[in-house]
C-alpha cells in the first residue's frame, strides 16, 4: 500500500472515491490514512516468535554426515539419529531438512552438454518409437517405428514394424540404406540388446552382438554406442521420433503397416522442404551433400540370422514367437532339442550337434498362435485319439470247456460241499 500515492492524488484534487478506484483499495482505507490525525505509515505487524525446530539440535550432525557422503539416504540418516542420538520424531522432519541442506552442502553440477556438428555422411543416428496398439493387416497389433537420421543434414527415414527382434532391426537398416542410396560412415545407437551383447560398467568396453559386428563389417560402417542415460547424444533422431508421430500418425487411422509407411513417404517432401532451425539450410539441399558422400552399397546384402534352441514336444512341434512349427516325426528322438535359425521370411529347423542337418523349413508367421504345419511331417504318425479296440467275434461253442483247457490248474480236483456243512461247523 503506497501512502505517498494517496497523498499525491489528494493534493491533485481527486476525491476519496476516485483515489480508491485508482489504487484498488477500499474507500474506508483511503479515508483512514488521509485523515489529518493518521500516522504517515500503516502500523507494523509484530514479529511472531516461533519455537525452535525439532531438528535444530541435530543439524550439525546431519551436515557432517552429508559432507562425508553427499548421497547418504534420508532413511539411513533418520535411523542413525534414532539409534545413536535419541531422535524421537518422524522421518518427514529429516526429509524436509535434507531438501534444504543437501543442495547447500553438496551441490550437483548442472547437466550441460556441448552442441556438435559432423561432416557429411560421417554419422547417422538410429532409434525406436513405440506407437502403441494399432490396426494392421493381422488385426490390432502393437506397432513400432524405426528411425534413422543423417546427422549432417537431418534427412530422415522411418518405417513401421510389428516386431523389434534382431532380424527386423537389421532389415530396417537395409531399407534405410536403400532409401538414402548409401551407407554412413558410422551409426550411433542406444544400448539395445540387438546391438550390445551385455551391459557393462562405466569406462568399460561395450561388447557388441556377433550379428551386429558381422552386419557392420559387411556394409563398412562403424558402430557407436551412446552413454547410458544420455539422450542428448542422440538428439537428432530423438526429435525425429516425436515429429513423425505428430505429423504422420496423430489423429489418423490405418489398416496396415504398409499404409503407415506410405503416409510417411507422402509427408517426407514437406519435411525435406523445410529450413532446419539449427543449421539454417533447406533439409533437401543439405541432404544432397550428405547423400553424395555416403559409402556405396555392397553388391549383395547381408542376411541376418537369429538363432534359438527349442525343445521338441511329443506332437513333433516346436514353439517360437507364440506359434508352432512342425518337424518330420521320423527325425524326432525324445528328448530332443533343435536349433531355430530365423530370417525375416523363413524359420529353419536344424539338428543340434553332429552335421547340424536341416530338418524342416517354414515361412515365418507374423501372427501369434498360428500353426505352421507341413502335413507330410505327420504322415504315418498315430493321431493319439484312436483307442486300441479288439474286434468282437462270434461266441465260441463250449466256451467253458475251452477256457478250462487253457488253464494250467484245469486238472486240479475241487471238492464240492453242501452249504449246510458250514452251518454245522459254525454251530460247533
Amino acid at each position: 500500500m503506497n501512502l505517498r500515492q494517496f497523498r499525491k492524488l489528494k493534493d491533485s484534487g481527486a476525491s476519496l472515491a476516485a483515489i480508491a478506484r485508482e489504487t484498488g483499495c477500499d474507500y474506508r482505507t483511503v479515508k483512514k490514512y488521509l485523515d489529518a490525525s493518521a500516522s504517515a505509515l500503516p502500523p507494523q505487524r509484530c514479529a511472531v516468535s516461533h519455537p525452535p525446530q525439532v531438528i535444530e539440535p541435530f543439524k550439525e550432525v546431519i551436515d557432517e554426515w552429508l559432507r562425508k557422503e553427499p548421497r547418504l539416504q534420508g532413511t539411513v540418516i533418520h535411523q542413525r539419529l534414532v539409534t545413536e542420538h535419541g531422535f524421537t520424531n518422524s522421518y518427514q522432519r529429516v526429509k524436509m531438512y535434507l531438501a534444504e541442506a543437501r543442495p547447500r552442502i553438496a551441490p550437483t553440477a548442472p547437466e550441460l552438454h556441448r552442441r556438435f556438428e559432423v561432416l557429411p555422411a560421417s554419422q547417422a543416428q538410429v532409434d525406436w518409437g513405440d506407437e502403441g496398439v494399432r490396426m494392421t493387416e493381422h488385426g490390432p497389433t502393437n506397432v513400432y517405428s524405426f528411425h534413422m537420421t543423417l546427422s549432417y543434414s537431418r534427412d530422415p527415414f522411418t518405417c513401421f514394424t510389428t516386431a523389434q527382434d534382431l532380424v527386423t532391426f537389421w532389415a530396417c537398416h537395409q531399407r534405410a540404406f536403400a532409401h538414402f542410396g548409401g551407407v554412413p560412415s558410422s551409426i550411433l545407437y542406444d544400448r539395445t540388446k540387438t546391438v550390445v551383447r551385455r551391459h557393462v560398467g562405466p569406462g568399460q568396453e561395450v561388447p557388441l552382438h556377433p550379428e551386429a559386428l558381422a552386419f557392420c563389417a559387411h556394409y563398412g560402417f562403424a558402430i557407436q554406442v551412446a552413454a547410458a542415460y544420455r539422450p542428448q547424444a542422440k538428439g537428432r533422431v530423438e526429435r525425429q521420433v516425436s515429429i513423425v508421430r505428430e505429423h504422420v500418425l496423430r489423429g489418423r487411422e490405418f489398416e496396415s503397416v504398409a499404409e503407415m509407411d506410405q503416409a510417411f513417404l507422402d509427408w517426407l517432401p514437406l519435411r525435406r522442404a523445410q529450413v532446419h532451425r539449427t543449421h539454417g539450410e533447406v533439409i533437401a539441399v543439405r541432404a544432397e551433400r550428405d547423400r553424395a558422400a555416403l559409402l556405396p552399397l555392397p553388391v549383395y546384402g547381408y542376411h541376418v540370422t537369429e538363432r534359438h534352441l527349442r525343445r521338441v514336444a511329443k506332437d513333433c512341434l516346436i514353439s517360437f514367437e507364440g506359434s508352432l512349427y512342425s518337424l518330420p516325426w521320423r527325425e524326432v528322438r525324445r528328448p530332443m532339442r533343435v536349433e531355430v535359425r530365423v530370417t525375416s521370411e523363413r524359420v529353419d529347423l536344424h539338428r543340434v550337434g553332429g552335421d547340424n542337418a536341416l530338418l524342416a523349413t517354414h515361412a515365418r508367421s507374423r501372427v501369434k498362435g498360428a500353426w505352421v504345419v507341413d502335413e507330410s511331417h505327420w504322415q504315418g504318425l498315430p493321431t493319439g485319439t484312436t483307442s486300441a479296440l479288439s474286434e468282437v467275434s462270434a461266441p465260441i461253442k463250449d466256451e467253458p470247456a475251452l477256457m478250462a483247457s487253457r488253464s494250467r490248474n484245469a486238472t486240479v480236483l475241487v471238492h464240492h460241499r453242501d452249504l449246510s456243512f458250514y452251518d454245522r461247523v459254525g454251530a460247533a
